[in-house]
């Protein structure tokens, strides 16, 4: 955590009634998906959760005020990493920093550009490229590309099943991985 995130997350954690915990994680959550997503796992928000605006995803999935409570909370943080971005590059630094002792360096190939999404669940993660027409997964630490032609990824789901499938949504519909040329992996 940078050093001026302290008084961030005590000051989102009093107005949002959550653990400081809990906005550290929603906070790396969302400088992963670069300000405008964020998945995560937190006893705050029962368990695994997914924010993008107007879009919220809470484990207690029926717990309509822990929703709001949740999109209160990134939409506030969000406007903070975005300010600070625009104030000169604050918001830059403080990236710089957390990925240089977070937990979530960046994992995929070089030469994708920026992710649009990125996500995980125990031991498979995502990212999405949309500039690059990429879509990365790493599977226990085995990391594969591939060509997401005109997909427009804009969703993605994955089954809690044993196979843990991933499928995701476009403009043309859902997608399934098995579906998509692999560029490498």
């Amino acid at each position: 955590m940078a050093d001026n995130d302290e008084d961030l997350v005590k000051r989102m954690a009093n107005k949002h009634s959550v653990s400081p915990a809990a906005v550290q994680v929603v906070l790396a959550a969302l400088r992963s998906g670069g300000g405008r997503m964020a998945q995560f796992s937190h006893a705050d928000f029962g368990g695994m959760s997914q924010w993008s605006p107007g879009m919220s995803m809470v484990g207690d999935m029926f717990n309509v005020q822990l929703k709001g409570k949740l999109d209160a909370l990134c939409t506030d943080l969000a406007a903070h990493l975005g300010s600070s971005q625009a104030a000169g590059g604050a918001g830059a630094a403080e990236q710089v920093s957390y990925r240089a002792i977070g937990r979530s360096a960046d994992w995929w190939p070089d030469g994708l550009g920026r992710p649009g999404a990125v996500g995980a669940q125990n031991d498979l993660r995502y990212a999405v490229f949309p500039e690059t027409h990429r879509l990365v997964i790493d599977d226990h630490g085995t990391v594969t590309v591939y060509d997401t032609g005109s997909h427009q990824i804009s969703g993605v789901a994955q089954a809690q099943s044993a196979d843990r499938t991933l499928t995701f949504t476009s403009q043309h519909g859902l997608v399934s991985i098995a579906n998509l040329p692999k560029v490498s992996g």
